[in-house]
């Protein structure tokens, strides 16, 4: 391993370190601390990657990024977690090879769900409002698909635990879901209709004598 990547190293786990004492102070300061992040650690703690060659690094995906049980995060590329379609709690392994390379893995994926909701854009972020709740998406998912405000956007969230974060799975266009109402509602028009009962028949004329 060259100088500078052992130096790379030092700076990262000096870093990991001064993060971890930084958090730990302002939950002394200040009794606040991020549930949802706190799970995400957590759970990367518990996750075992096997035996491994090299820096590895593991953690568990928060929508966006990759934090560890230090509460260091590491960027994910968003095309890779869009493609692989990850959700928000998913474990993962980090590989930094020799070459200075991030190389990443799902190897612990949570039990998943999926829900339908609408495509909308709220504080100039897309996000699918869905059971009550708007639920940020990633850019590079909704570039991928094509997708617009407006369109039914199917997304997957994890089974267990509240999130944040929903994963793009498919797209029904708007003007696609249009159509298929309107056929439905022609549909239900179909067949004998009733004769109408809101006209009263005109009254017979009597004949002149």
């Amino acid at each position: 391993m060259s100088d500078s990547l052992l130096q790379i190293q030092e700076l990262l786990e000096s870093a990991m370190s001064s993060l971890k004492t930084a958090n730990s102070l302002m939950r002394e300061m200040t009794g606040v601390s991020d549930s949802g992040r706190e799970r995400l650690v957590t759970r990367a703690s518990r996750i075992d990657a096997g035996p491994v060659n090299g820096r590895v690094v593991e953690g568990a995906f928060d929508g966006q990024n990759m934090v560890d049980s230090n509460g260091q995060t590491y960027p994910v590329p968003a095309n890779y977690a869009s493609k692989s379609k990850l959700v928000e709690g998913d474990g993962m392994k980090l590989t930094i090879t020799d070459e200075g390379k991030f190389i990443y893995k799902q190897i612990a994926p949570v039990t998943r769900r999926t829900v339908v909701g609408v495509l909308i854009q709220e504080d100039g972020q897309y996000k699918v409002l869905a059971e009550g709740k708007a639920f940020r998406v990633l850019l590079a998912s909704v570039t991928f698909y094509r997708a617009e405000v407006g369109d039914q956007v199917t997304i997957l969230l994890p089974t267990d635990n509240d999130a944040s974060w929903g994963t793009v799975e498919a797209v029904i266009p708007k003007h696609l879901a249009e159509a298929a109402a309107r056929s439905t509602v022609e549909a239900e028009h179909d067949g004998e209709l009733s004769p109408a009962m809101d006209e009263e028949e005109e009254p017979p004329k009597k004949k002149r004598k």
